[in-house]
């Protein structure tokens, strides 16, 4: 099967599910796509199909909530770890440890929220070196609300130029 029908089947599949289960199905989708350790799921994408057919702001907002709760799973996996990590790589950790305390982390966790990259590896390491997990929840929250926002956006202005390029669904 080539890209082209692989595209549009997703994007069918994605408008039906969204009529079945609206917001509730972009919350569970974003949790589990962020609670999934670097095995990626294409839950931006569902974000972006998502924006075009529910209220973009909404769609953001549900989808940045649940996908912050979902990346609490590499934060527990860092404090679970950290003995196994820590004696492996002490020095390593402690110099991230005493870079964090004195520049602070925060914007540093929004930044890498608000990006597409793979977050993973930023939780593990705020587990590993017990970083408030309030703050750390907090500053992901806020950076996966933007990229989310966006990203709805995104696929409220240009779902048509997509359709267009893969021939309308």
């Amino acid at each position: 099967m080539d890209m082209a029908a692989l595209t549009v089947q997703f994007i069918v599949w994605s408008q039906s599910f969204a009529e079945t289960w609206g917001y509730l199905g972009i919350f569970l989708i974003n949790i589990i796509g962020s609670a999934t350790i670097f095995f990626p799921v294409p839950a931006f994408a569902v974000v972006f199909l998502f924006g075009a057919i529910l209220n973009p702001w909404l769609v953001g907002i549900i989808a940045g909530v649940g996908a912050a709760i979902g990346e609490l799973t590499g934060y527990v996996l860092g404090i679970g770890g950290s003995h196994v990590l820590k004696k492996r790589n002490k020095k390593w950790f402690d110099r991230a440890k005493k870079w964090s305390e004195k520049r602070g982390l925060f914007p540093v966790i929004i930044l890498f929220a608000a990006t597409p990259i793979p977050y993973d590896i930023i939780g593990i390491l705020c587990g590993v070196i017990k970083y408030d997990l309030k703050k750390f929840f907090l500053a992901t929250l806020i950076g996966k609300v933007v990229i989310s926002i966006i990203l709805a956006w995104a696929g409220f202005y240009s779902m048509s130029w997509v359709l267009a390029a893969f021939g309308g669904v």
